[in-house]
């Protein structure tokens, strides 16, 4: 059984943004002991900011970019020392790999990635994970680790994700301020309904909260991969999560695998904006998987510029689709229900390529 376990900011801390001896050593002996009983694991390891606060004397997370990525740089040794000391007590190996998101969109990085993951899981070392967040920009504020561990539980075809946090699971609603909440133990699919459940970040000190993990979660769904959200403090919950026994939250597998890059597309970016279009094209591309044409657009809101995500709803406004846009907002605008014969030429054929699109459920 191959897994890859992420363990967020908040659970390897204490209230004052320092790291947390007693919880990395429970996660140390939870890793060892699912190593023990013949698991492979990748580590995904969040902290790197919160480590390097009380270095620099700083007590709260600070908001720019630039101290972010400072924090990082002074953090990140000193979190990887720290595991390595304790995971050594175990007889165990571990090995960094920083990656960022967009290692999955470029294929050579993403074969690369993969091989020296693979190498090292070969070799019996624990790869620990982080995101480059020394230069990653927009990822910090958006908590991609939890992004970034269902990438690599894809990229590795894992048999498991298991998203460590500071509660049991994904309740019905937000146990500290309704006692009358409870644990939703499985999750058959991912919808709008769950996610405004999930609500936003839930701590300081890290930046993915709940929402996050459902996000995470639905990536790995559509990757083939069973993810399970529970406590880090929990007894033995690496390898209960990863041998399947009953803990915290699971969400099952979609039976049909999206390729990385559209996986990519579909979940590991944002949208910059909506393109609205008539039911003649909705059909074409849910059910005839076509590309979106110019002449099949009847509204575009943002102001995105080519090459950017967005999201595809039909007249009723529900999205149904996401793709990669060959034109800006401004010239999709101006091309807007025209014919193929009717463009201006140099202009694409295709506002949405089939290839650089998902239909969403």
């Amino acid at each position: 059984m191959l897994g890859v376990v992420k363990v967020g900011t908040s659970s390897i801390t204490d209230e004052r943004g320092e790291l947390y001896d007693a919880a990395l050593l429970k996660l140390c002996g939870d890793v060892a002991g699912a190593r023990a009983a013949g698991h492979r694991v990748v580590l995904v390891l969040s902290g790197a900011i919160a480590a390097g606060m009380p270095a620099l004397g700083i007590d709260r997370r600070p908001a720019d970019m630039g101290t972010l990525q400072a924090l990082a740089a002074v953090g990140q040794p000193r979190l990887l020392e720290r595991m390595n000391a304790m995971l050594s007590t175990y007889g165990i190996v571990a090995g960094q790999v920083l990656l960022t998101p967009y290692d999955f969109v470029q294929r050579s990085q993403y074969l690369h990635a993969r091989e020296t993951l693979r190498r090292l899981l070969d070799l019996g070392v624990l790869p620990i994970v982080n995101e480059n967040d020394t230069i990653a920009d927009d990822e910090i504020r958006y908590g991609d680790n939890d992004r970034l561990a269902a990438l690599v539980s894809h990229l590795l075809h894992a048999d498991a994700l298991v998203l460590l946090t500071d509660t049991a699971g994904l309740f019905t609603a937000d146990p500290r301020l309704d006692e009358g909440a409870s644990l939703i133990e499985e999750i058959v699919e991912v919808d709008e309904a769950l996610e405004q459940v999930a609500g936003g970040p839930g701590s300081e000190r890290g930046s993915g909260g709940m929402a996050g993990k459902i996000a995470a979660a639905k990536i790995a769904a559509w990757s083939g991969v069973r993810a399970v959200i529970a406590a880090a403090s929990a007894p033995g919950v690496v390898a209960d999560a990863l041998a399947g026994t009953a803990v915290g939250t699971v969400i099952t597998p979609r039976p049909q695998r999206l390729p990385s890059r559209k996986l990519w597309i579909a979940f590991a970016q944002g949208s910059e904006g909506r393109i609205v279009v008539d039911d003649g094209a909705r059909a074409a591309l849910v059910t005839g998987g076509r590309s979106l044409l110019p002449a099949g657009v009847r509204d575009v809101d943002g102001a995105f510029e080519a090459d950017a995500p967005v999201e595809i709803a039909g007249p009723d406004g529900k999205v149904f689709a996401k793709g990669l846009c060959r034109y800006s907002a401004r010239a999709l605008r101006a091309a807007a229900g025209k014919r193929t014969a009717e463009l201006a030429d140099g202009h694409p054929h295709e506002v949405v390529h089939r290839d650089d699109m998902v239909v969403l459920p």
